[in-house]
This record gives structure tokens, C-alpha cells and sequence, in this order.
């Protein structure tokens, strides 16, 4: 009996020839990620073993200040100088500080530091994103990252995997954020609980690698341990530009075991729309029948924070303003994203059109500091949760969106449908 992709790499790195959901295994990683929050009770936690006081490989961690960048105040410096010195004492050469990274999930890739076949841990939710280039990976608690630290081996169980096959172009506006949108609608926040998603189908193939990128950060949002691509000659590609060092690429076996098969049509969807205050709770722009006035809209995170998403973004707003009646605010993924985007004059076309460009990191999305929202304001968002006080109020409501989604409503004030503008050429 064949596995699938993820229980081939898990397998691999267990020394086992094989393996099977619900079994236990002792897995050798290939990279641990923390970030400055993560971190203070990994380190902790690593103090506290009793022998351990040199992490197994500096080589294979990789530390980012992200979450509070530049630090909001005395406590979030603290965190960000105990992370820092941590690196220094360790000899851990992959610490980003800020101005030199961004959003960890967005910093790793562009660094080199994933590749197809290899097991990656991470003390944030969304380490998940790994997956777009066919690698096993995984959020964990920072007293797994501090065992992590310590010996370069995690303990955990081998999911079952969700295939989910998606067929047909998408149509105007439709990239990766709908595509997923609609399929955390289709399963549901628990829908996939400490399940792998694989995804398959015709669609993927012509899919730009920050569309995969989005659905394998976005799996977590349906439960999933990790969600995870085949690495093609696209991803192949994009590694080998940023790494020389050699790395297996898996293949799900033929008579690979599925818990379930879910297709998609991705050439009758539309935008897509999550309401408050659930991923899940998603309808195609088509349905929003009612007036959603804004109070701001936010491009960025480790979702949608891409030079593609600014493309899109500035390709809608060139030469307009945007509403009077509502704040724009844009985190570009990482300090790379950010001068490519100035090289490029998107910075400038932002700004024209009435945009706030904020220092790369998380603040906004988590509710941290540089776009919280206030009480009874509404936000539409490229991010991937819309919790209730996800954006800072409890009496706020957050929407979920695609970059060119957010785009179009920026100009509007409201939530529109961004087709309408593709209709007048814009």
C-alpha cells in the first residue's frame, strides 16, 4: 500500500520505510523557525533542560523579529534583545532583525532556507506555508521548538491526508487568496483538524508560486497540520536559485491512501468574501448584496504580502486616489519585497493614491500595532483570520479578501466586486 506525500517525507526522516496515519514517530527537522514571541519560551524552555546549553545545529535555525517591528514598546524590545542575543550566543547565523528580514514566512523562502522533501517546524501557526514548496511543514508550541533546539528532532503524529483536486482556469480577479478562500468555506474551520491537505488538479500547474504560497499558509485555517504542494520545475527552480544544497523531492505513490478526495472548479469561481468573524464563513462576491461600508483595508502579511499582491494592488490604483472616508494601510512581506517595490515605483504609486507603506512584519495582522482597528470599525483584509479581536477590538469586524478584492474596494470605500473594474480597463 503506497503513502502520500507527506507520510513519504515524514517516513524518510523517521528512518522508517514506512508509515501510517495515527502512528507515532520521532522525526529528524530540517530548519526550526521562531519568532521574537515563540522564541522567549523556547529559549526559556531550552535553559531549563538539564545538559543542554549548545542547540544541535546553529545552522538549521532560523530567528525573526517580525511580530512588533520596529519594537512598539519596552516589553516587545525586551522579547526582540532576548531573541537577538540568544542568536549571538548560539552562533545562529539565520537571525533576521528588523530592516534585514520581514514576515519569517516570507523571509525563508526568499533566503533559501526550504526546499522540497524537508521537514520544517515552527513556533507560529502559518509555518505551514512551507508546504508550497513541497516540504512537510508545521506550527508547533514553543516547549516543542525548545525541545527542537535542543535535539533536532520533534515528536508527533502522522495525519491523514485530505487530496483536494482542483480543475479549470480561474477567471478575471480569481488567484490563489479566492482559490482558498473557497475551500476553507468548502471544509470548514475544523474541517481538515490535524488532517495534510495535498493539492492536486489541472489548476495548480499554471498557478504563480505566491498563489501556492497562499494556500499552504491558509491550510491551518481549516484545521490542517500542513497543507503541501508537489514540488515542480517551477518550485525546483525557485529553490535552486536561492540554495545549492542538494534536496529530495517526494512523490505521493500511485496507490497513496486519501481519508478523502474533494474536487474543485476553479473556472466558475468568483471573488471570494470571508465575513466576520470566521475564515470559513465565505460567500462569492456575487452574494454581498448589502452595502459593507469600510473604515480601512489592509494588504500584507505572510498571506498576501508579495511583490505579485503590490503588482496587483498598484496595477488598480495607479493614477486614483482612495476613498476619503477610509485608511489604506500596506506591509510589504519582507525588506527584499519592500525594495523591489520601490525599484519598481509601486512605493511611490501607493502613496500617491493616499497609502500608509508600513516597515515589513505582522503588527496589523495580529493586532499588534501599525493598523489595529477600534471599536465598531470594518476592516477587509488580505490576511488569513478574521477572530473575533483578531485585528485589535472585539468590537471590530474584519473581512477577508484577495489583494485586488481590496484594491478595488479601496477606491470604492465599500466592498466591491473587482471585476467591475477590469470591465473599464482599468
Amino acid at each position: 500500500m503506497g503513502m502520500t506525500l507527506t507520510e513519504k517525507i515524514l517516513a524518510r526522516h523517521a528512518g522508517l520505510e514506512s508509515l501510517r496515519p495515527g502512528q507515532i514517530i520521532n522525526a529528524k527537522v530540517d530548519l526550526v523557525l521562531a519568532n521574537e514571541l515563540s522564541a522567549a519560551v523556547a529559549i526559556a524552555g531550552f535553559r531549563s533542560f538539564k545538559g543542554a546549553s549548545k542547540v544541535f545545529d546553529p545552522d538549521k535555525i532560523a530567528l525573526v523579529e517580525d511580530h512588533f517591528v520596529p519594537a512598539k514598546d519596552a516589553q516587545s524590545a525586551k522579547l526582540a534583545k532576548l531573541m537577538k542575543d540568544f542568536a549571538a550566543e548560539q552562533k545562529i547565523k539565520h537571525f533576521f532583525d528588523v530592516g534585514r528580514g520581514g514576515i519569517e514566512h516570507v523571509v525563508l523562502p526568499e533566503e533559501g532556507l526550504t526546499a522540497p522533501g524537508e521537514l520544517i517546524v515552527g513556533g507560529d501557526s502559518h509555518t505551514c506555508t512551507y508546504g508550497a514548496f513541497g516540504a512537510f511543514a508545521t506550527g508547533m508550541g514553543s516547549t516543542d521548538i525548545a525541545a527542537a533546539f535542543a535535539l533536532g528532532e520533534v515528536w508527533l503524529k502522522v495525519p491523514a491526508t485530505i487530496k483536494i483536486i482542483y480543475n479549470g482556469k480561474p477567471g478575471p480577479m480569481v488567484v490563489g487568496k479566492d482559490i482558498m478562500l473557497k475551500t476553507v468555506g468548502t471544509l470548514g474551520i475544523d474541517g481538515a483538524t490535524y488532517r495534510a491537505i495535498e493539492y492536486h488538479g489541472s489548476t495548480i500547474k499554471d498557478l504563480p508560486i505566491t498563489g501556492r504560497i497562499t494556500m499552504a499558509n491558509m491550510a491551518i485555517e481549516a484545521g490542517a497540520k500542513n497543507g503541501i504542494f508537489h514540488a515542480d520545475e517551477k518550485i525546483i527552480a525557485y529553490v535552486k536559485e536561492r540554495t545549492n544544497r542538494p534536496f529530495i523531492v517526494e512523490k505521493a505513490d500511485d496507490d497513496a491512501v486519501y481519508e478523502r478526495v474533494i474536487e474543485i472548479d476553479v473556472a466558475s469561481l468568483e471573488p471570494q468574501i470571508a465575513f466576520p468573524h470566521m475564515p470559513d464563513n465565505v460567500r462569492g462576491i456575487s452574494e454581498v448584496r448589502e452595502e459593507i461600508l469600510l473604515d480601512q483595508v489592509f494588504i500584507g502579511s505572510c498571506t498576501n504580502g508579495y511583490i505579485d499582491d503590490l503588482r496587483i494592488v498598484a496595477e488598480i490604483l495607479k493614477g486614483k486616489r482612495i476613498a476619503d472616508n477610509l485608511r489604506v494601510i500596506v506591509n510589504p512581506g519582507s525588506q527584499k519585497v519592500y525594495m523591489q517595490a520601490a525599484d519598481e515605483g509601486i512605493l511611490t504609486i501607493l502613496a500617491q493614491a493616499g497609502c500608509a507603506v508600513n516597515t515589513p512584519g505582522c503588527g496589523a495582522c495580529f493586532g499588534g500595532h501599525m493598523g489595529t482597528l477600534g471599536d465598531g470599525e470594518r476592516c477587509l483584509s488580505t490576511t488569513n483570520r478574521n477572530y473575533v479581536g483578531r485585528m485589535g477590538s472585539p468590537k471590530a469586524e474584519v473581512f477577508l479578501a484577495s489583494p485586488a478584492t481590496c484594491a478595488a474596494s479601496a477606491l470604492a470605500g465599500k466592498i466591491v466586486d473587482p471585476r467591475t473594474l477590469a470591465l473599464v480597463g482599468v
